[in-house]
């Protein structure tokens, strides 16, 4: 079945791998075969070759639950390469890694698509679905897992006929591509003749020759003019980048009626706690509030981190030496050590295994129950390092066939400043609160030890995703917790205690500025979709398990403990709106959802948990 589609490794290749391995022992993450750009063509050729054998290995098996664990070991055959090599080819310092790797995505995600649409295979596990007695004897994650095979056959055209299902694949493949495209495009920096600039903010920009580079909104910088120079010059439109998002808008849209949904957001909320368009919208109508004017574009991520520096009661320009990159890390482990009973560990890595000599390797260990994964820190800036902050799965955890747990792997990218002569890395509050953001994601991908790689950690609907994530924020923003880390790198003087102000003002809407076009450095339209929605559907059910569970004490073990068996647990083997209520100890109602993201915005909640302390 599918022979003949794999491409074939020219023997310089594997030679130049094999040379490569003699010097060092390890690749990449510990794999062999990536000490080489080449590696990656040996690394793809094996995981297709191995899709091949459990392909008719699936296809020939009776129903029962054995179907599912191959079909999920054909998840984590594929998912092991093109995971990876979808860090790899936005992050490798090597053009030659990240072509390579952007080569393996691509054949590797050609075939997901091809699996998609092969009806033998579906017809495996549709006789599976059928058998009642079988279906019944099955535990909740297997069946749950069961059905989400099938989901993706569904959405990927299973049904149409032989000419129809070929189109969709040509179809995602172009997607593909185009999602690439756009991705580069995105992190581009643009160029301006450096006289066009005042010369006294030229500084806070690289120079290359007569000109300047943009790379970023510089949005932590406490100048003005600075932000107002980022903004309107990273932002300018880009004629190609415009064609290609529209190109990507126009293909989405067409394999959505393709496969027979109405747009493009219909295909791709199915199978979300929102399911459809329309009750997206209806949340968001209930929620929406007056636009404010009062501050430009280009102000609101400076001002938004001034906001959280006078919870502290410290001027911005003095918030960031109370908080070291090392403080923040030792705040992290205090807090997970306290509520889930886990530390981190610097662990020493192998020659080879690095793409960057700054990443740091953390053993994630639970005091009884030992090693639970591995993360990578890639923290700071570096050239061609897109600037965003990212949690990646390089290898999902699963329960293998010898009993044995395949411990999950994955890198948390940040864009940090390095250390200077004068002090460690200090963080703002944004990149502080960033931080706790991702590693929300990370405890998430330990913690979520589900018995199928299909649907470990963050493999779950993405409006339910980010609720470990943002519920970390909290964590973050409050002072008994911040308190526990938080001192001046020179002094050792804490944070002082939390003095209440007047009202904060928040802002919802900015105006527009002419001649900048946001979306085409937008780079969630490839990732998030129509479901960028889940942000606020997040928030909504973080703050409500933060108020319920968290706010009288943040470090109640007994709430941590919980929180890990009814939320993280999982994964997505169990419905996330049953997780919510496990947590909750009650059902939400749209209702619920709204209020939890109103009552953030009022100050007597606030008021409400200092006067708790």
């Amino acid at each position: 079945m599918l022979k003949g589609s794999y491409p074939e490794v020219p023997s310089q290749a594997v030679e130049a791998a094999e040379i490569r391995r003699k010097i060092f022992k390890n690749g990449l993450f510990g794999v062999p075969e990536l000490s080489s750009p080449e590696g990656f063509q040996e690394a793809q050729e094996k995981a297709l070759q191995e899709t091949e054998q459990l392909v008719q290995k699936a296809c020939t098996t009776p129903p029962g639950p054995q179907i599912v664990m191959i079909f999920d070991q054909l998840s984590d055959a594929l998912c092991r390469v093109a995971d990876l090599a979808d860090f790899v080819k936005i992050a490798h310092p090597d053009f030659a890694f990240r072509e390579a790797a952007e080569e393996t995505c691509r054949n590797i995600g050609t075939m997901v698509e091809k699996l998609n649409t092969n009806i033998e295979l579906c017809q495996s596990l549709k006789q599976l679905l059928a058998n009642k007695e079988v279906m019944d004897s099955l535990d909740p994650e297997t069946r749950q897992v069961a059905e989400l095979f099938m989901f993706d056959f569904e959405i990927s055209g299973i049904h149409l006929d032989e000419e129809k299902r070929k189109r969709a694949v040509d179809l995602n493949v172009k997607i593909l591509d185009l999602c690439n495209q756009f991705l580069i495009g995105a992190h581009l920096p643009n160029k301006i003749d450096k006289q066009i600039l005042p010369e006294h903010i030229r500084y806070n920009f690289a120079v290359e020759g007569n000109y300047i580079q943009i790379t970023g909104l510089h949005a932590d910088c406490s100048d003005d003019l600075v932000r107002e120079a980022a903004y309107k010059i990273f932002l300018y439109p880009n004629a190609e980048q415009l064609r290609c998002l529209e190109e990507l808008l126009t293909s989405r849209n067409h394999l959505a009626q393709l496969v027979g949904y109405n747009t493009f957001a219909h295909r791709a909320l199915q199978g979300t706690m929102a399911r459809t368009p329309g009750k997206v919208h209806v949340c968001s109508e209930m929620i929406r509030c007056d636009l404010c004017q009062k501050l430009m574009p280009w102000d609101h991520p400076y001002y938004s981190g001034v906001l959280r520096a006078e919870r502290y009661n410290i001027e911005p320009s003095l918030y960031c030496p109370f908080f070291s990159l090392g403080a923040c890390m030792e705040g992290l482990n205090f807090l997970f050590n306290q509520l889930l009973g886990i530390s981190l560990y610097a662990e020493q890595t192998e020659k080879g295994e690095l793409w960057c000599e700054d990443v740091r390797k953390l053993a994630v260990v639970h005091e009884n129950e030992g090693l639970l994964g591995y993360i990578y820190c890639d923290f700071y800036q570096r050239a061609d390092k897109p600037h965003q902050d990212c949690h990646f799965t390089i290898r999902g955890g699963r329960l293998r066939k010898d009993g044995e747990y395949q411990l999950p792997v994955v890198v948390l990218m940040l864009s940090l400043p390095h250390s200077t002569r004068s002090s460690p890395t200090l963080l703002t509050p944004g990149m502080m609160e960033n931080l706790f953001h991702e590693m929300g994601h990370a405890m998430h991908s330990m913690l979520g030890r589900t018995r199928y790689q299909h649907v470990t950690g963050t493999r779950c609907p993405t409006d339910f995703a980010e609720v470990p994530s943002i519920l970390m924020e909290y964590f973050a923003s409050d002072y008994r917790v911040v308190n526990q880390f938080a001192r001046h790198f020179q002094t050792g003087q804490t944070v002082s205690q939390k003095i209440l102000k007047e009202t904060q003002e928040k802002f919802y809407g900015l105006p527009y500025v002419p001649n900048t076009a946001w979306q085409l450095r937008f780079s969630h339209l490839v990732g998030y979709g129509a479901k960028y929605y889940s942000y606020l559907m997040s928030r909504a059910i973080a703050s409500m398990v933060w108020k319920q569970c968290f706010v009288q004490n943040p470090f109640d073990r007994a709430m941590g403990e919980r929180y890990r068996r009814e939320m993280l647990a999982h994964g997505g083997g169990k419905e996330p709106m049953l997780m919510v209520q496990g947590m909750l100890q009650k059902s939400p109602s749209v209702e619920d959802f709204v209020n939890a993201l109103v009552s953030d915005l009022d100050q007597d909640f606030e008021t409400f948990f200092m006067d708790s302390e």
